[in-house]
């Protein structure tokens, strides 16, 4: 607060709200992941595979994809793909398949993988972005499928990405292999067509549009990545076109098993210090933060109160998610690119992510009002849990009010004893 400024009456109105002691804990996870350094040797065996590696032959053109989410080790397996297919005497190229992330342009999509650190540069090889798309088939009920220009040029197109639960449908492929071939190698417009009847028929759209673009397109293989509790490199391997359908489903379940969770069920305010689409496609991961943007899925924590305090910087103002917080600060809302978000939100037909909630002058602020607005409990008692983001939950502060029921649970390792949370001179968190 600005000396002199007079408090404005929403900001009185809690300035007596008190917030509790917090504690450091650690989630205990099992940690089995893979030493980046032996990453270019493990591709290079999923590729050498028998029935797989051949397929790049001396001369093709090779499309690499590389969505918009924040993949571990994501340069280096993208960099390992590149030099195997070298190493085959094919030329390979970069092709950005992330439907209408990056503000559905060409050199917006470009500078988000950019941004994680995938350049031309560092690979060797050229990064082709386009919005434009080819129609390659029909799906078995009649409608176009769509590929990225680029792509539908190449002889041969190989399948990068990782496998994980989605955040607004369930089905037998989620966030994948066959979404990446729907949405993401669609651009803008295929991104459209498979959203146009909205998430109740997304698993199905995806595996329709999916078949389609198989059936269609040069694709000689999938190489997917599974993920840990931690978002660390878990497994890497290589999945040929043929098999990719029966295939997915056993790796989608294999991500489940390994997804973090918050252990508790049920808190007063969830506190989510950053969101950001290097996180979730939401934002925020609702598989953790229950913050679900339609009805068809269902998990994570319910809270009666969430709070988010600031975006990340690496997704350039696209604060889709926000929408699903009940409060948060000005400095997170000053740092809304609304055009990114609204060209996300316009394509996937889910317009609740980018509302603006009730907006605070700073974190205290924000905090107390959540606490201030919970219904049916002891404020002297509330339940509050705070996450430096969805990805990244093994560590995290808790309530004093739950400090003696975590010491004695296996599932939590106590890190520190309870203290009040330091704020600045204008009420931000350290």
């Amino acid at each position: 607060m600005i000396a002199g400024r007079k408090r404005p009456m929403s900001s009185q109105l809690v300035q007596h709200t008190s917030i509790p002691r917090f504690f450091g804990v650690r989630q205990n996870f099992d940690r089995n992941s893979m030493d980046p350094l032996e990453i270019p040797l493990v591709v290079q065996k999923v590729i050498s595979q028998k029935g797989i590696g051949n397929r790049v032959l001396p001369g093709m053109k090779v499309a690499v994809t590389v969505g918009s989410r924040g993949i571990n080790n994501l340069p280096i397996i993208v960099k390992s793909i590149v030099e195997e297919v070298f190493a085959r005497g094919a030329f390979p190229f970069i092709v950005p398949a992330m439907g209408s992330h990056g503000s559905s342009t060409a050199e917006g999509q470009r500078k988000l993988i950019e941004g994680y650190g995938v350049t031309e540069a560092y690979l060797g090889c050229p990064i082709l972005s386009s919005m434009e798309v080819v129609c390659i088939g029909k799906t078995d009920d009649g409608r176009d499928a769509f590929i990225d220009k680029y792509a539908f040029s190449a002889d041969g197109i190989i399948l990068f990405n990782r496998v994980k639960p989605h955040t607004a449908f369930r089905g037998p492929y989620e966030s994948g292999i066959m979404k990446m071939m729907a949405i993401g190698l669609g651009n803008q417009h295929g991104a459209e067509a498979c959203h146009e009847m909205g998430f109740r028929t997304m698993g199905r759209n995806v595996e329709l549009f999916g078949k389609a673009i198989l059936k269609n397109a040069p694709i000689l293989f999938a190489v997917p990545v599974i993920e840990n509790a931690f978002d660390e490199t878990q497994r890497i391997l290589a999945i040929g076109a043929e098999s990719i359908i029966e295939e997915e489903p056993k790796l989608l379940q294999e991500a489940y098993s390994l997804m973090p969770k918050l252990y508790e069920e049920y808190c007063d305010v969830l506190i989510v210090d950053k969101i950001g689409k290097n996180y979730s496609g939401d934002g925020m991961d609702p598989n953790i933060t229950g913050t679900f943007s339609t009805p068809y899925a269902e998990g994570g924590i319910c809270a009666q109160r969430v709070c988010v305090l600031d975006l990340s910087d690496e997704t350039h103002g696209n604060g889709v998610g926000i929408g699903m917080a009940n409060v948060t600060t000005q400095r997170a809302v000053d740092k809304l690119d609304i055009d990114s978000m609204y060209s996300n939100v316009i394509t996937s037909t889910v317009l609740g992510g980018v509302r603006i909630p009730l907006t605070m002058e700073n974190d205290r602020e924000a905090i107390q009002v959540c606490i201030q607005t919970c219904n049916e409990i002891d404020r002297k008692k509330v339940r509050i849990i705070r996450i430096p983001n969805s990805m990244h939950i093994s560590r995290i502060l808790m309530s004093e009010i739950y400090y003696d029921q975590v010491r004695s649970n296996s599932f939590y390792t106590v890190e520190s004893e309870p203290e009040f949370l330091e704020f600045d001179a204008e009420g931000n968190l350290w």
